[in-house]
């Protein structure tokens, strides 16, 4: 059976930038030739379908191939831009309790099957029972991180449960492998003093980074273009996650987009 890798992308709290996230990790693997399934967990509130830009292309979702309604390739969407990414859209209008953990795995299991490199399970934020199941079975978690003091101590959070909570821990096969990934994360505040630093954040939650997104207009455009903002050439944003990819798949690279902005004579002077 394929070895395949199941990385969930989580966070304490909600708006922090997780279905972003998972649209540009999936987006980003399949770039470099690896096939990718990417998830929506978050039953009642789908949104990753609007950011991959293939809302109206939804016939089947999630919980219909848990239920037995279609099969798990009928309701799999391919990306037209990449063939070797696939999306499965989440239920708009079916219960929390129609996601099981018996039909998760068989989904799961569904796409091993099917020669999948990777699987990106977006999930809903907090500990619900979407959350509990999209990191239930993961290999890595992406830990989505705002750099204010709420998202970081509910992040923590979901680290204790990481540790805890998942199959792997029950096993004991090893702990779930856990990435930061820090968004909106702007060098000229943390300069101030309004925004924590990138090591205060590490330091509390004890993780390493794989990535740094800054603060960008440019990803509210793109999802609202429904282009996860990886592909916008024109963002520094979509430059960071293009390297939080590489260093998921064990390239070494260094932070970018993370010093404060010089000013200028003109702008000390007049304190803009």
């Amino acid at each position: 059976m394929q070895l395949t890798e199941i990385i969930v992308v989580t966070s304490g709290k909600g708006g922090v930038g997780k279905t972003t996230t998972s649209a540009s990790l999936a987006v980003g693997l399949a770039k470099r030739g690896k096939k990718v399934a990417v998830i929506d967990f978050d039953v009642g509130l789908r949104n990753l379908d609007l950011i991959m830009g293939c809302e109206r292309r939804v016939v089947y979702d999630f919980v219909n191939v848990i239920n037995g309604e279609c099969t798990l390739k009928q309701a799999l969407i391919k990306d037209k831009r990449y063939d070797s990414l696939f999306v499965l859209a989440a239920s708009q209008t079916r219960d929390k309790d129609a996601l099981t953990r018996e039909g998760v795995e068989t989904v799961l299991n569904g796409l091993r099957e099917d020669g999948f490199d990777f699987v990106i399970c977006d999930s809903p934020a907090g500990i619900e029972k979407g959350a509990a199941l999209a990191m239930y079975f993961a290999d890595r978690a992406v830990v989505v991180v705002n750099p204010e003091v709420s998202s970081v101590r509910d992040s923590d959070r979901i680290l204790g449960l990481l540790a805890s909570k998942t199959r792997r821990a029950e096993l004991g096969n090893g702990a779930v492998g856990q990435h930061l990934l820090l968004t909106r994360y702007n060098p000229n505040r943390v300069e101030s003093g309004d925004m924590m630093s990138i090591a205060d954040v590490q330091e509390i939650l004890g993780i390493d980074v794989v990535g740094v997104i800054p603060e960008s207009e440019g990803v509210l455009a793109a999802s609202n273009a429904g282009v996860p903002v990886i592909l916008d050439e024109g963002s520094n944003a979509g430059h960071a996650y293009e390297d939080a990819v590489a260093r998921l798949l064990g390239e070494s690279r260094p932070l970018r987009f993370i010093e404060a902005s010089k000013k200028g004579l003109f702008a000390r002077i007049f304190g803009s």
